[in-house]
């Protein structure tokens, strides 16, 4: 993977720790889920 820089986004607590529930049950990281969806909706939306 290549480097990367940190960013903050606001997220209800509710759904961070939802999705952190998910995601070691997946054993992956939030980190990897938000940017496979984030990149699938980059590509979903270019022409």
């Amino acid at each position: 993977m290549t480097a990367t820089t940190r960013r903050t986004v606001r997220i209800p607590d509710e759904l961070w720790h939802a999705a952190l529930a998910v995601a070691a049950e997946r054993g992956e990281t939030l980190s990897d889920i938000i940017r496979e969806r984030l990149a699938g909706y980059v590509k979903e939306e270019t022409p």
